[in-house]
This record gives C-alpha cells, sequence and structure tokens, in this order.
C-alpha cells in the first residue's frame, strides 16, 4: 500500500513539474515572439538613427561628414581647414581643406634637405584629391544601411536564424567601412610616383619629391618623401622596396628606367574630430548588433532542438 501511495505522489510531483514546465515554455515562447516583433524594430530604427548621420543627408552640422552631395547643393557639406606641422622642428607644415572625402584644397611648406630652403605648393584651382578611405567608408555604412531599409516595421522576422542572418551582413558592412578608416592602403614607391596626385600641386612637384595623402585612425596623415638618383655605376645593391604604408629612408624604386632612393622622409598629421566619432558610432552600432544576437542565442540554448 506504501508503495502505491509513493507510486502516486510521484506520479502527481511529475504532473506538476510537466506544468510548471510548459508554463515556463510558454512564457518563453510569449517574451520570444515579442522580441522577433519589438524589440528587433526597436534596435533596428536605432541602428538607422546612427548610421543615418554618416550617409546621404548634407547638411551643414559637423557630424554629417559622410554625405552623398547631391547636384547643386555640394556647399552645404561643411569645409574644415586643418593644420599640419606646429611645430618649429617640422621639416613639413601646411594647411589641408577638407569636405566630405574630398581634399579640395592643399597648401604645403616644406623645407628640402639639399638647399633647406622653403618651397610651397598647392593644389591647383582645378583639382582636388578623393580620400578614397572615407569614400569606401561611406560605401559600406549606406550597404548596411540599405540592409536595415529592406526590413521595415510591417516586416515580421519568424526565426531568430533569420534575425541573426540580417545582424551578421550589417556587422560585415560596418566591420570593413571601420577597417576602411583604421588600416591605410598600402603601395610601392613605383605606384606613388605613377600616382595622379602628383600632378595636382602648382608649382609642379620635382621630380626628386614624392607625397601621399591617408586617413589613419581620427587622423589625416601627410607623409613627404626627398629622392635622389642612383646613378647607373653606383657600387650599392638595388633592391626595390615592396608595399606599405610608409617607407624609411633608404627604401629603392624605378621609375621610366630610373632608380630612385628615398633620402630622407617627413610624416605631419592632424586630428579631424569627426573621424573619432564615426569610428565611435562603428563600435556603437557593432555592440548593438552583438547584443541582439546575444539574446537570440539565450532563447535559441532552451530551443536547441528548434531552427532559431
Amino acid at each position: 500500500m506504501a508503495s502505491l501511495a509513493s507510486q502516486r505522489l510521484m506520479l502527481s510531483d511529475l504532473s506538476k513539474m510537466s506544468a510548471a514546465s510548459q508554463a515556463e515554455k510558454s512564457v518563453l515562447e510569449e517574451e520570444f515572439k515579442w522580441l522577433l516583433k519589438e524589440e528587433v524594430h526597436a534596435v533596428l530604427r536605432q541602428l538607422q538613427d546612427i548610421l543615418k548621420q554618416y550617409s546621404c543627408v548634407p547638411t551643414q552640422e559637423a557630424s554629417r561628414h559622410f554625405s552623398t552631395p547631391v547636384p547643386g547643393l555640394e556647399s552645404q557639406i561643411k569645409q574644415e581647414n586643418f593644420i599640419l606641422g606646429n611645430s618649429t622642428m617640422d621639416q613639413v607644415k601646411g594647411v589641408l581643406t577638407l569636405q566630405g572625402e574630398a581634399l579640395t584644397q592643399a597648401d604645403i611648406n616644406i623645407k628640402t634637405a639639399k638647399s633647406n630652403q622653403i618651397v610651397r605648393f598647392s593644389f591647383r584651382e582645378d583639382k582636388q584629391w578623393n580620400m578614397q578611405q572615407i569614400q569606401d567608408a561611406k560605401n559600406h555604412v549606406n550597404q548596411a544601411l540599405q540592409l536595415l531599409n529592406s526590413r521595415n516595421e510591417m516586416y515580421t522576422f519568424k526565426t531568430g536564424a533569420e534575425v541573426n542572418k540580417l545582424m551578421d551582413a550589417v556587422m560585415l558592412q560596418l566591420t570593413r567601412a571601420r577597417n576602411r578608416l583604421t588600416t591605410p592602403a598600402t603601395a610601392t614607391l613605383s605606384e606613388l610616383a605613377s600616382s595622379s596626385l602628383m600632378n595636382m600641386f602648382t608649382p609642379p612637384l620635382p621630380g626628386d619629391m614624392m607625397v601621399n595623402f591617408y586617413i589613419n585612425l581620427s587622423r589625416l596623415c601627410l607623409t613627404v618623401y626627398q629622392l635622389h638618383v642612383l646613378q647607373p655605376n653606383t657600387t650599392k645593391n638595388f633592391k626595390p622596396a615592396g608595399s606599405s604604408v610608409l617607407h624609411n629612408p633608404g627604401a629603392m624604386f624605378e621609375m621610366n628606367g630610373t632608380k630612385f632612393e628615398v633620402n630622407h622622409v617627413h610624416k605631419v598629421e592632424c586630428v579631424v574630430p569627426w573621424l573619432n566619432d564615426t569610428l565611435v558610432f562603428f563600435t556603437i552600432s557593432l555592440q548593438l548588433c552583438q547584443q541582439l544576437k546575444d539574446k537570440i542565442s539565450i532563447f535559441s540554448s532552451y530551443w536547441n532542438y528548434r531552427p532559431f
């Protein structure tokens, strides 16, 4: 009899546990439905609000430098001047004018190694230099926005896997955008010498000088290379330098049958505040995406046999 009573009690406990488990499951399912219907779209709106600051709305505000000019409204993108080489020891000084992704003017003073004289170069009036890193970052931001806009408020997410797929695609574009600003492209000295940038200055750059502009994190950088020609009968072993962001003195290259060696390298830079803001907002956006994925993962751990 005692054994039968114990069995009945055990069955009763199991029934209660099953009912509690079913109730917990129902609660979790309702919470997950709310997540898919409400919270996912709230995160998407937040991401859109952040990224639109760096996309395609021209404005005078300092935070909107990733704008795409509308024909006839290019002047609405703010122009900013940045001073290079504040120290009296700097061999290179100048002022750069940045408008969105375009360097619209550059006034550069260089103290030459040969004569110790200061020479001045400026962009020709009909020329401006596109900062490809900023352009590429902007393109990736716009692609991220297109992905977010493809799932408007009326769209219903069916599974967590669908949300994760969207977040992965958005995070890929944001990571690529951030990497374009944090990782300058490398180039050989021959590539720099043949760049159209060398033909943008007035007076023209002398044949023994090259310049390069690039973005590194929140800094706008200018590098000036002073060269000398290697004589055909030189005893120095010629070894062309490979691709690099910054080449050191002693690096060699050949251009149109003439061999050169880098004598002096001068690098000056300035901080562009809105680039720093951009990197911060990229980080915040990536964190929002990851936090949403983490919430999906928590629910999927309860239903690992379902395609969440």
